[in-house]
């Protein structure tokens, strides 16, 4: 802050409350107070240095090696005390029968404190199931009861528990019964990691023995206020606007969440230093005017004196902990913010990185697990670097004639991306090219949004009318930055897969240092800026053309793709320039959502869903996101119920009609055309072996010459079942193996068909051993060219007949950017009697193999 203080019995002059902090009087001494914060006298006398220096004595010399030995000792000191504190909570943590009963895997009861507030847990498809929803609850074990024995405890514990406890509030006391296991890599939080897992099974609501506290219930008024008065919003403010101000994400879309982490603005839905920087600016006005005459904000428009500033500032943080809960970017902002009102009320100068530092350092004594956290690692390095790195930055970039507010603005998203890339690649494996151009736009949102919705949130208890008028207003900025969000992971290029691990971090970490060194030349060079800004432009914009011309895909002229998108079917279907047929979506949206950019596909006439498996209709909100889509024919069987009731869900929010296929039925689009041969009419035999699977949607399909047939996930009695309906099945070009090939196949099947390409669609290091060696084999022993999503990565099919290719890339960190494999089988039989695939590194285009000899 910018009081100033001196040594008994010195003088403060006028001006040294000017602005900067270090006044320089007009008797000389000015460097000297302008680098080192001293103020001058009436007389020009310098207030630093020991008792009876003066301003004109020059300061005696001081040894470096005596501040780098301080240093040392202070680091060590801290790593001392740190480990010290974290063998103790370590030690407490494994203390007690959880640890030896989760090992065993016994059934128990627990009786348990809540210690975090439960979190929805988002079901993935695994495989042909679909993960129960439900809540994630971080509670503290005080007795657990085994058989006939109760032992009182004080261990952590994880309790995954049904969507009916999710209403639960902190500090509520709740037994529970259910089976204890050991924790697989639970993600680092705020609290020590948990000793136990203890799954509860059925939908019963939870047992309570003791309610919440009262301070937890006043919070829980707060925030069910806030989401109250956002309940008229229009869909993405509803759900955003309590997460930007308390971090409440229970509303959030996976796809908005999606978009947010894309665009690299997930940090506004975690509630961190910049919330309540905002409402203390609000409240004590600008941080460089807090402790001036001159100050602002609302404590002196009231009058309010600084001390008593400073103690409003701290109940307004101690709130701002309560209400938006003690998470580890919360912890850390509250941290400084006490620091830096300290700092105002005593009237002392202090500098804003010892204050960071202290703000980091304190918490993590008080609990240890904050350095596990990689939300509270995120929060240090971003304000970090907003003390250290962005000033620089935006000096030099207003030296070169850059607006100062705009300068640092740009200078700080730069900053903090510069130094938060690193840790997330670690953990995502992933870096965002969009996240400075969209945390920028967005920030203009951020303030108005923040004070309107702490608004709307103040007055719900007591003038619902005024909180729904305030989020109302605030609403506006919340849609603003969910469109920002929406836009910049929509673009092609938003994300730059990158390889993870702490190997991966360093690489970027050294790249992020070479583009800063790199700048600092190009910055002196307008056409170079220019053209730095222009590539990459075109890495995010990816035009489709140039796209095609540097990586080779899509190949020209493709006419199916299977997408790579794990462990399920995504095929898409060439109907006419940016328009192509869906067979099956697989299970998560955004890899489908992808694939169907990358092949620059934006309408899609009819999503054909072979069967309600999860691995094959999760995807679907990825197709309908952005595209013109005319309908969806699924099967009649409608199990899972509740995957059935799911598509017919997702495709009427999309307003999309769903219908069903029928045998016989014929479509075409321009070259395209397809028969439906398989399921049967309802009540056949052959369907109720392996339900679902054996009402797979089973599709011949014909693409200027091109013949494919389309066995969704068929078993052995089904395809025999098919092969005797139809016995004029032709010999295909194209087989896409059933169900991801898997060893139920019938070989009859295979040897009647005689594919030439053989597509498997399945998942890396899936856990159901697809595809099957034995089914490898015997397409091959046909003379079928094998192609597979899960070593090669999309599989893209080109030309007809004889000429049919297929053209593969690797996807991205398993192989070079750009890197092809092309596979042809001839028709014509080689001297061993096998068809070859022929791998082209450089190029995308096929070449035919030639026969031996």
């Amino acid at each position: 802050m910018a009081g100033a203080s001196g040594p008994p019995g010195g003088t403060t002059s006028g001006p040294s409350r000017l602005r900067g902090g270090g006044a320089t009087g007009r008797g000389g001494g000015g460097a000297a107070g302008a680098r080192g914060g001293a103020v001058s006298g009436p007389l020009g006398h310098g207030l630093h240095g020991p008792p009876g220096s003066h301003g004109d004595t020059p300061f005696p010399a001081r040894d470096p090696r005596r501040g780098i030995v301080v240093a040392l000792a202070a680091v060590l000191l801290c790593a001392v005390a740190g480990a010290a504190v974290a063998a103790l909570h370590g030690a407490g943590v494994r203390r007690g029968p959880l640890p030896e009963l989760a090992r065993r895997q016994v059934d128990v009861a627990v009786e348990a404190t809540v210690t975090a507030d439960p979190r929805a847990t988002r079901p993935r498809a695994r495989g042909a199931v679909h993960a129960a929803p439900a809540v994630v609850v971080g509670a503290e074990a005080t007795e657990v009861t085994a058989g006939r024995v109760s032992t009182a405890v004080r261990t952590p514990v994880l309790l995954i528990a049904p969507p009916s406890w999710a209403g639960l509030l902190p500090s509520t006391r709740v037994r529970a019964e259910g089976r204890l296991a050991l924790p697989s890599g639970t993600a680092a939080g705020s609290g020590p990691p948990p000793a136990a897992v203890l799954r509860i099974g059925g939908g019963e609501p939870p047992s309570v023995v003791g309610g919440p506290s009262a301070v937890q219930r006043v919070a829980a008024r707060f925030r069910a206020g806030l989401r109250d008065a956002t309940e008229g919003l229009d869909p993405d403010a509803r759900a955003l606007l309590p997460g930007l101000v308390v971090g409440d994400t229970s509303r959030v879309p996976e796809d908005l969440d999606d978009a947010f982490r894309a665009a690299g603005m997930t940090h506004l839905l975690a509630v961190s230093g910049s919330n309540l920087a905002i409402l203390l600016a609000v409240l004590v006005g600008p941080p460089h005017l807090a402790a001036r005459a001159e100050r602002r904000g609302l404590a002196a428009r009231l009058g309010v004196p600084l001390r008593a500033t400073a103690v409003l500032g701290a109940g307004l943080v101690l709130g701002f902990v309560v209400v938006c809960r003690p998470e580890p970017s919360v912890l850390r902002a509250a941290a400084c913010g006490l620091v830096l009102l300290l700092a105002l009320a005593t009237g002392r100068r202090r500098s804003l990185l010892p204050a960071l530092a202290a703000a980091a350092l304190l918490p993590v004594l008080y609990d240890p697990w904050l350095a596990r956290s990689p939300g509270f690692l995120l929060s240090v390095l971003a304000t970090g670097a907003l003390l250290t790195l962005a000033p620089h930055w935006s000096a030099a970039l207003q030296r070169r004639g850059v607006p100062p507010r705009p300068a640092e603005a740009l200078a700080a998203a730069a900053a903090a991306q510069a130094v938060c890339a690193p840790v997330i690649a670690v953990l995502a494996e992933r870096v965002s090219l969009v996240a400075v151009p969209c945390n920028l736009l967005a920030e203009a949102a951020v303030a108005p949004a923040t004070v309107l919705g702490f608004a709307a949130m103040a007055a719900s208890p007591v003038a619902p009318a005024v909180a729904e008028g305030c989020a109302w207003l605030a609403s506006w900025p919340a849609s603003w930055a969910a469109a920002v969000a929406r836009t910049g992971a929509d673009l092609p290029g938003a994300e730059l897969g990158w390889p993870g691990g702490w190997a991966g971090g360093l690489l970027l970490a050294a790249v992020t240092a070479a583009a800063v060194l790199a700048a600092r030349g190009l910055l002196r060079s307008p056409w170079a800026c220019a053209g730095c800004a222009l590539l990459l432009l075109v890495a995010v914009v990816r035009p489709a053309p140039l796209t095609r011309a540097v990586t080779g895909w899509p190949p020209p002229g493709w006419r199916l793709v299977a997408c790579d998108v794990g462990q399920g079917d995504a095929l898409v279907l060439a109907a006419g320039e940016g328009s192509a047929v869906v067979v099956d979506t697989g299970p998560e949206p955004r890899a489908v959502d992808r694939c169907l950019r990358a092949l620059g596909v934006d309408r899609v006439p009819l999503v054909l869903l072979s069967h309600f498996h999860a691995d094959h209709v999760d995807g679907l909100p990825g197709v309908l996101r952005g595209r013109a889509v005319g309908a969806v024919e699924t099967t009649w069987l409608a199990e899972p119920p509740g995957r059935a009731a799911f598509v017919r869900r997702e495709a009427g929010r999309a307003h999309v009609p769903v219908t069903t296929a029928r045998p016989g039925e014929r479509g075409r689009l321009g070259e395209l055309e397809w028969e439906v041969l398989w399921p049967p009419p309802a009540g056949t035999s052959a369907v109720a072996e392996e339900g679902p699977n054996d009402a797979s949607v089973t599709l011949l399909v014909r693409s200027g010459g091109l013949t494919a047939l389309l066995l969704g996930d068929l078993e052995p009695p089904a395809q025999q079942a098919l092969a005797e309906a139809h016995p004029g099945l032709p010999t295909v070009d194209v087989l896409k193996v059933a169900h991801h090939g898997s060893a139920h196949q019938d070989p009859q099947l295979i040897r009647r068909l005689r594919p030439r390409l053989a597509v498997v669609s399945a998942g890396a290091g899936n856990p159901y051993g697809h595809p099957s060696p034995r089914t490898l084999a015997a397409l091959r022993e046909q003379g079928a060219a094998v192609v597979r999503t899960d070593a090669d990565g999309p599989v893209a099919v080109t030309g007809a007949g004889r000429d049919a290719a297929a053209v593969t890339r690797a996807s991205a960190g398993r192989r070079r950017a750009g890197s092809r494999a092309c596979g042809r089988a001839r028709d014509g039989r080689a001297r061993d009697g096998r068809a070859r695939t022929q791998r082209c590194r450089t190029t995308a285009r096929c070449h035919q193999p030639r026969p031996e000899g």
